[in-house]
């Protein structure tokens, strides 16, 4: 059997458990994703501008997406509680339609830092639809994946070809 075929999160009863990483030596992780939201012209307009009623979308999207890298041990039933060193989000646009966000995390630690990073992005789609679904109930989230990761026993993982979400990047 194959390393990556060998179910980690359950014990021989097979019953889910959270991974035993004791003896795992700590190094220095990161985890970087993307995502985006599509939404009407007019609704990144107004985000751009400054004009959305709840106040300042990318500002209250960029607090909640930390949030939720801090607390995703909470959502995430396998998930080991992390003191992450780092997490930082960028917008872009492209100036028509889409608002494009890079979250990444940092930690020193015996696991990764990928499910954070996930989680990350997803709050911060979520955040800007929740601030603007008043005027766009139609807005599309995602899609959203990890992008490129380093650090543990894995080693150093990148999105394979050119990810459709860089491609916008300004």
């Amino acid at each position: 059997m194959d390393q990556h075929d060998v179910l980690t999160h359950f014990n021989e009863q097979q019953r889910a458990k959270m991974v035993d990483v004791s003896d795992k030596a700590e190094t220095a992780r990161v985890a970087v994703s993307v995502s985006q939201v599509q939404m009407q012209p007019e609704t990144l307009e107004r985000i751009l501008a400054g004009t959305v009623k709840k106040g300042d979308v990318l500002a209250v999207a960029q607090v909640a997406g930390i949030m939720a890298a801090k607390r995703t041990s909470d959502l995430i039933p396998m998930c080991h509680p992390l003191a992450l060193t780092g997490v930082d989000i960028r917008f872009w646009n492209n100036e028509k339609d889409t608002i494009f966000f890079e979250v990444t995390v940092k930690t020193t630690g015996k696991t990764g830092v990928e499910m954070e990073a996930l989680t990350a992005a997803q709050v911060v789609g979520l955040t800007i639809y929740d601030m603007c679904k008043a005027m766009d109930k139609a807005m599309i989230l995602g899609p959203t994946h990890l992008l490129k990761k380093s650090g543990g026993k894995s080693g150093d993982f990148t999105f394979p070809g050119t990810s459709p979400l860089q491609l916008n990047q300004n």
